[in-house]
Formats: C-alpha cells, structure tokens, sequence
C-alpha cells in the first residue's frame, strides 16, 4: 500500500537530494509509515507532517527544537528538482504551472518559487523555493462503512454525494476508496460494478504517473488526469458514458454548471468539498446553490478528531435528515 515505510524507501527517497535522502531513510519505520508530508524549504529546516504531528529532522533523525534541525540548501533543492524532473523541467512546464508535479507511486510534489505569468495567468514557475511531497496513501476499505449509505437499494444506483471535511480530512481517500467499490461491484449490499469517470484535476485520486493511475480506483474506471473540472465533466459526458462521475473540491461556477448537466443526464455524481460544517457549505453561494436545488442527495461529513477520515455525520440532502451521526454512536 503506497505510503508505507519501505514505499517511501523505494518511490521517494530516489527523487531526494543525497543528504536529505540519507535523513529520510533513516528515520524510524513507526514514523515513516505515518508520515504525510516531507517539507523542503530553502534555508529553513527539515519538517515532516502527521495528522496531529510535525517533527523537525536533524542529520542523525527527529530533533526537539528548530535550531538543531537540518537547514536545506539551495544544492539540496536543486538536485531533488533535478530528480523529480529527470534533468528537464522544461518537459514538464505544463505540470509545474499548475503547482505540482507527479512521481511514481501516485505521490505528489507541490512546488512553490516565483511565477513567470502570460496575458494574466501563470507561464512557468522559476526560482522554485520549496517543495512538499505529499505522501499518497491508498487506504482500501475506507469507504465501506460510508456506501450502504450512499446505494440506493430500491433502483440500483448509487445517490448523487457530496463528501465535505477541512484540508487533509480525509476527502480524497474517501472519493478513491469509493470509487474502487463502485467500479469493481465488490458484493457489497449486493451492488453490481458500474462504470466510473474520474476527473482528476489535482492528479490525486488515481495518482497519475504519465497518464497511468498508480492506485487502486477499479477495474471499470476512466481517469482524466489533470484536467479541469468542468471540462473533463462534460468530456466525459460526451465520449466515456460514465454511470458515475467522481471529482474533488468543486466550487466554481463552471463546475456548479457541469454538475447540473450531469445529474440531468442521469449520471450519478460523488464530488467533494471544504468545509468543516453545513454552515460553512452554506456560506459558499455555488455550493448553496447546488443544496438549494437538492442536487446532491446524501453529504457525508468528515473531520480529523481521530485521524483524517473520521466519520461525523452523514445527511439526506433533501429533508436534511442526519442518517449517521457519531455523537450518537451510529445509525439513527
């Protein structure tokens, strides 16, 4: 399963410079298995993130203030930009654009530096600054507690879902982990395979390494990696006669509209977004505007109180009644 130890060993350390490299590998297995981030940042130290957690990372491992830990140089960001890109980052300005690029394994490097911009929008980035690899972790049976929930039992289908947490809640793992379910029709309450289109703008639900999904998202799934939303909806609309659509963090106006064109051709959609509570949904008129019509039939509440993915409420969006809830312990 990516994001354990030895996958960190073998499909991130490579890509690092060879003093953050030798740190890295080092560090105990416990903490390398529940790592989430590896911060690199110019002249500042060495960080890694864990829900809940942060540790500083001396030479010799986990160190206890700021002061001692390993400072990054320039040469170590260079070299690592240089093994990420394979010595071309001109190959990849497309990907650098959009803040990020992708390394084997579905891992997720964002990039931060100065922005080079054409007619108001972004050209390239140069002077990169800092760097977070973001750990991909596939976590199969995430989803089964929620999807009895979501199927409708009556007419077979799957209910149009928005899956709703603040960053690193556990959103993207959900939206992955139903997918799996959906497309490979596991048994599951009965539920048969259906075929799934994943659009894919961030490139984190199927983790996409030149095209390729390096996680587990079914065997009845189409991804379009890297593409916005509101064109890969209507993409996939046109040519991949999806039964089911999945897509992360909608929020625009364009996305609202493909969203509409989609339930209105009966395709099911599962989407996320940020929040930590209905009110702050509700706050956001693109997305109010998509409760106020009922388009989404179930929203699944998520938070971090016990690790990303906690499962707080789940609600039937029409009548707003809680079906889940775990101030209560459960079904209600």
């Amino acid at each position: 399963m990516p994001g354990t130890s030895t996958d960190i060993k073998k499909q991130i350390c490579p890509f690092l410079a060879p003093r953050i490299r030798k740190i890295i590998a080092s560090l105990p297995v416990d903490l390398l298995a529940k790592t989430e981030e590896i911060r690199l940042r110019h002249s500042r130290p060495l960080i890694i993130y864990w829900a809940g957690g942060e540790s500083y990372l001396g030479e010799d491992g986990p160190v206890a203030v700021p002061g001692e830990a390993y400072l990054l140089t320039e040469d170590d960001l260079k070299k690592t930009i240089e093994l990420i890109s394979n010595y071309s980052l001109y190959a990849f300005e497309d990907e650098i654009r959009q803040g990020y690029l992708t390394i084997p394994g579905g891992h997720r490097v964002g990039l931060a530096g100065r922005t080079v911009q054409e007619k108001g929008s972004i050209k390239i980035m140069r002077d990169i600054n800092s760097c977070n690899i973001r750990i991909a972790r596939q976590v199969k049976g995430a989803g089964e507690r929620v999807f009895p929930f979501l199927l409708d039992r009556r007419q077979g289908r799957v209910f149009h879902t928005l899956i709703i947490s603040p960053p690193q809640g556990g959103k993207t793992t959900l939206l992955r982990d139903l997918a799996r379910i959906i497309s490979n029709g596991i048994g599951l309450l009965g539920q048969r395979g259906q075929k799934v289109g994943i659009v894919d703008e961030r490139s984190e639900i199927a983790g996409c390494f030149r095209g390729v999904p390096q996680l587990d998202i079914g065997l009845r799934t189409d991804v379009l990696d890297a593409c916005p939303k509101a064109e890969g909806i209507m993409l996939m609309l046109r040519s991949l006669s999806p039964q089911v659509i999945i897509t992360d963090e909608i929020g625009r106006h364009e996305d609202a509209l493909a969203v509409e064109d989609a339930v209105h051709a009966g395709i099911t959609v599962i989407a996320s977004a940020h929040g930590s509570s209905l009110e702050d949904v509700l706050a956001r008129p693109i997305l109010r505007k998509l409760l106020d019509k009922n388009y989404f039939e179930r929203l699944v509440f998520l938070s971090n109180k016990r690790g990303p993915g906690t499962l707080e409420m789940i609600i039937e969006g029409e009548r707003g009644l809680p079906l889940y809830s775990a101030n209560t312990g459960g079904e209600l």
